[in-house]
């Protein structure tokens, strides 16, 4: 996500934007985020607080952290995602999460069968090579899944970014959001398909 924030930054400490100066966008330039950390972290070195007090020492530290924290979260697009919609008490992980999207159903069964015969024939010395084929097809489809709710995550906040500087109302935030909601809820149980296949093939 790479292009710069132009609204007005948030001023809550408490908010990893706010740390960087940013406002809640979601595409931000990784290259001026990098050197905005690099300065930050200069300035909270300890070498510069050699002879200050225990006190502001200990401060020095606990920003030190929450800078790495921030930029740690801030780099990464889905961690990003994740964040603000925590920001904005919108993350919301429940019994959906934990359930295959309709369309998936068919697919998701015939993968759990598939794993439960690969366990069988691990356990009976079988020959693996079929159901390791179709396994690895499996893996494929999934993943090719999950590139695709990424793509559908990154069109999504590129038009959570477009309502910021538009200054749209709750309604049409909270939209975009819930739908950012929704996408991260699939795709975490998608890669965890993609990872439940890798784990047994390897």
């Amino acid at each position: 996500m790479s292009t710069p924030a132009t609204t007005k930054p948030n001023t809550d400490p408490s908010d990893y934007f706010a740390v960087f100066g940013l406002p809640r966008k979601l595409w931000i330039g990784m290259d001026a985020l990098e050197q905005k950390f690099l300065q930050l972290s200069w300035k909270l070195h300890p070498d510069n607080f050699v002879n200050a007090a225990e006190t502001e020492r200990e401060l020095c530290l606990k920003r030190s952290s929450e800078l790495n924290d921030a930029y740690r979260v801030l780099r990464d697009p889905v961690a990003r995602v994740e964040y603000l919609l925590g920001l904005e008490n919108m993350r919301k992980e429940g019994e959906h999460k934990q359930q295959a999207p309709p369309e998936l159903l068919e697919e998701v069964f015939e993968l759990n069968e598939s794993l439960d015969e690969l366990r069988e024939a691990k356990s009976a010395g079988d020959d693996l090579t079929g159901l390791k084929s179709r396994l690895e097809a499996a893996e494929k489809n999934f993943g090719e899944e999950l590139a695709e709710v990424d793509a559908q995550l990154q069109t999504t906040a590129r038009e959570w970014d477009a309502a910021v500087d538009a200054n749209a109302d709750d309604a049409a935030r909270k939209k975009l959001m819930s739908r950012m909601n929704d996408l991260l809820n699939r795709r975490a149980y998608v890669r965890n398909l993609v990872v439940n296949v890798q784990k047994e093939l390897s």
